[in-house]
């Protein structure tokens, strides 16, 4: 069966070639050293007739739009700027056979004749030895040919250097293993797609293509590739000869999309947007593939600027310098305008096989100068790049090849992937699937010029890193604005997605709750809680860090309490000294004698705990401010309890009691009550800081955007042990100084210690409320000045007055005085 078709086809190939040929110019053939091979679909046939003999199809039936005698010149001008060239392949002669391969399946007679040898095909002929006619062929146009014809070429390891078949398929080299192109493939195309889809904020469009597999190749790795970008596609179609393009306008109009991805060949593109004008559909933003961007007479179309914009992809449009001079001497001086009554005669004469063009001899320099030079470059680098990889194997120098080396088309094959050489401006250069660099430009169609225009408003490049920029300002169709093509409206910050129906483009929008964020980049859909260290501002994107508060040592009012404290701690330093120097005097003996020093070393100590207030706080820190204190103030306290008691017990309670008096005389009854209470208070703090400690914590709850480091006071009934200790005895001083508020005035201390405790029990009372109500790092501060208030209380009212004496009165701090106050104090009692 395989070999009757290869008979077959090898039949119609004579037939036609040795049977039917004539060559009417010498634009399809050129004699040289090395030939190359050319196809270009010169004319298009649309309906296909299946044929039953070894027949070939012939190119008659539709003159394919205006592109492709440019692209047949550009290779004709290639080849002779090399054969011109004396640095590359010097004394080397390149020659060409071009046809016109206008079928999709069944001109294979110009492959046919390019891989023969002699005239005929030897199956399984090995590399080294297989010499076909050719040394390497550029073309067909277009993936559907190329994909039919590939196989016959590159199992031979022909290099196949194509300038028109971007279908992603060809870069598997397993498949594929010679074809090489000079256009990037689908998968670049649409990657730059994406991108400007993403760049406007688009995500609700239509692709359009046709049933191809140019097409169908783009079709799926634009679905692929639109995974995870945001992008949804609303609408897909494949167009064919039996299309209702009217229908399928309908269809995305109904949709609201916007945005329509016409990744179709040229003439099904020029089929959907005349039906679109002739529609009247208006203020869209038609996405041009490279296959068409560049079209000269769509631009042209009555009532094409009303469809909206059309935004082209093409490859960086770069002249091929010394081009236009070649076809003017080519097509001569004397070319005569287009004539339509010529053109149908030559057409309906032109009945001879593949590698005649009648009509384009009817073609004038201007008009083929004038044609889509999209794949201009293409073709010119094809043709440059088998030059190049020649003059490799043929080891070329400046001035002469070797020609007696022995060339086979598999030898160029593997000096191609090596190739890198600069060409009209341009790095040519191929990577391991024999792609090219990728260098794209997005342009504008301006239909609002007369004639149209295409303007170039952005760039994409994909050498070592993908480089995309395009114009900030574009002249759309409503007059500057970018056109919405969304499903739905973006939610505002702070709110999700809620998703309705199949697309993930179609939603509405929800609130998030509060200390919850929105991270559209990482899922737009869902609300996540923020982080104990974080917080949610309003009208944010994300969580913010929670600034940690504490009072730190650089503040001012901690610098200012700091300083009161270290002030305090001197006065009381200086006191102690003061008292230690006049020890003997009455004065220091009726404020205690030796317990002052207790009294005076108590509240030292206690000063010192103020300076754990400040800095980071850490669990040393927690328990030395609030044990330090409480239990050294309160040993000072109970000093004050017992000596307001003695005093009372010395001028009313030895005359009544003086079995007790004497008791407490004899056994030191003032440092037992002390140390009694000092050890009470001692053993309730340690249960206190041992049962359910001093710990520090992060309040998180009380302000959004801080986390307050503050000190936990541990067990409730504890904490209030201590404190009602502390309390009873102050209580209790106040009531032996009430009983001995008529005393002698020497050893009168009932006004002194009064306002002193009234001050400790207002100070607390004062921070407690704050404490309650107030939820600050201040607090702290507060705390702080409150033990420092305290202090000063006692110091200020009870060791001040006595100090002011022994330093500015010193005449009342003898014991004349003292006793003078007894005897007055005795006379009064007795009047009484």
């Amino acid at each position: 069966m395989v070999l009757s078709s290869i008979y077959i086809l090898l039949v119609g190939f004579t037939n036609c070639f040795f049977f039917k040929m004539s060559w009417s110019t010498s634009d399809f053939s050129l004699e040289g050293d090395y030939l190359l091979g050319g196809l270009f679909p010169l004319h298009e046939i649309e309906h296909e007739t299946a044929l039953f003999s070894a027949e070939t199809t012939e190119c008659f039936s539709d003159f394919f739009q205006g592109t492709v005698p440019h692209m047949l010149q550009v290779m004709r001008f290639a080849v002779e700027e090399i054969n011109n060239s004396t640095t590359l392949l010097p004394n080397v002669s390149l020659g060409y056979e071009i046809f016109d391969h206008c079928s999709n399946t069944k001109n294979f007679n110009s492959v046919l004749s390019f891989i023969s040898k002699n005239g005929s095909i030897k199956l399984k002929e090995k590399l080294n030895n297989y010499q076909p006619k050719v040394i390497a062929l550029t073309g067909p146009y277009g993936s559907t040919r190329t994909m039919t014809i590939a196989p016959l070429v590159t199992m031979d390891l022909i290099p196949m250097v194509n300038y028109g078949a971007s279908s992603y398929a060809f870069s598997n080299k397993l498949h594929y293993p010679s074809f090489v192109r000079t256009i990037p493939s689908n998968k670049d195309l649409l990657e730059m797609i994406i991108h400007i889809i993403r760049w406007f904020g688009w995500n609700w469009v239509a692709f359009i293509g046709s049933q191809d597999d140019y097409s169908s190749d783009g079709l799926k790795l634009f679905n692929k590739y639109i995974n995870n970008t945001g992008i949804c596609l609303a609408y897909q179609e494949g167009l064919n000869l039996n299309t209702n393009y009217s229908l399928t306008l309908k269809k995305i109009n109904k949709l609201n999309i916007n945005v329509i991805v016409v990744f179709a060949l040229p003439q099904y593109a020029s089929k959907i947007i005349k039906a679109a004008i002739a529609n009247n559909i208006q203020d869209k933003v038609w996405i041009a593939s490279q296959a068409w961007s560049m079209n000269q007479q769509l631009p042209r179309e009555p009532g094409i600027g009303k469809i909206g914009t059309v935004i082209g992809i093409t490859e960086r449009l770069l002249s091929v310098p010394g081009f236009n001079e070649f076809v003017h001497k080519a097509r001569g001086t004397t070319d005569v305008g287009h004539n339509d009554r010529a053109e149908r005669e030559v057409l309906g004469n032109s009945k001879t096989c593949n590698q005649v063009c009648d009509y384009c001899s009817l073609l004038t320099a201007e008009e083929i100068i004038n044609e889509n030079p999209t794949l201009s470059f293409a073709v010119y680098a094809a043709v440059y790049t088998i030059a190049h990889a020649l003059h490799k194997v043929l080891q070329c120098n400046k001035n002469e090849c070797h020609k007696n080396t022995v060339t086979k088309p598999y030898m160029l094959l593997g000096e191609i992937k090596k190739l890198d050489f600069p060409l009209s401006g341009r790095q040519v250069k191929y990577d391991d699937n024999y792609d090219p660099t990728i260098s794209y430009a997005v342009v504008l169609w301006r239909t609002d010029v007369n004639p149209p225009q295409f303007e170039m408003v952005g760039t994409y490049d994909k050498h070592t890193e993908i480089t995309f920029t395009i114009n900030s300002f574009i002249r759309w169709h409503n007059n500057g604005s970018v056109p919405f093509s969304n499903c739905s409206v973006e939610c505002k910050v702070g709110h999700s997605r809620q998703t309705e129906g199949f697309h993930s483009c179609c939603f509405t929008c929800k609130k998030c709750p509060p200390n919850s964020y929105v991270n559209f980049s990482r899922d737009p859909y869902t609300c996540f809680p923020c982080a104990e260290k974080e917080w949610y501002d309003e009208g944010s994107a994300m969580c913010k860090t929670r600034s940690v508060v504490y009072p730190q040592f650089t503040e001012i009012p901690s610098i200012i309490v700091m300083v009161s404290a270290a002030c305090l701690v001197m006065l009381l330093i200086a006191m102690f000294r003061l008292f230690a120097y006049n020890y003997d005097t009455p004065v220091v003996k009726s404020a205690g004698g030796s317990m002052c020093f207790l009294m005076l070393i108590s509240l030292i100590l206690s000063s010192i705990s103020v300076f754990f207030f400040f800095g980071k706080p850490t669990f040393v820190f927690c328990l030395l401010r609030n044990a330090i204190y409480a239990f050294f103030f309160t040993v000072c306290i109970s000093c004050l309890t017992v000596r307001s008691f003695q005093i009372v017990c010395v001028f009313k309670m030895a005359t009544q009691f003086p079995k007790v008096y004497n008791l407490w005389v004899k056994h030191n009854g003032q440092w037992l009550f002390v140390a009694f209470a000092s050890l009470i208070h001692l053993i309730s703090c340690v249960i206190w800081m041992t049962v359910n400690p001093v710990k520090l914590i992060t309040d998180s709850w009380t302000y959004k955007d801080q986390l307050m480091l503050i000190c936990e006071r541990g067990d409730t009934i504890t904490i209030t042990i201590v404190v009602f200790l502390g309390w009873l005895l102050g209580f209790l001083c106040l009531l032996f100084s009430y009983m001995g508020r008529d005393l002698p005035k020497s050893y009168n201390e009932a006004k002194s210690i009064t306002f002193s405790l009234i001050m400790y029990y207002l100070t607390w009372i004062a921070y407690f409320t704050a404490y309650l109500t107030l939820k600050s790092k201040y607090i702290v501060i507060l705390n702080a000045v409150a033990q420092i208030s305290s202090i000063n209380g006692i110091l200020f009212s009870y060791f001040i007055p006595k100090s002011y004496i022994i330093i500015f009165q010193p005449q009342k701090n003898t014991p004349a005085y003292f006793q003078t106050s007894i005897q007055n104090y005795t006379q009064t009692i007795s009047r009484t």
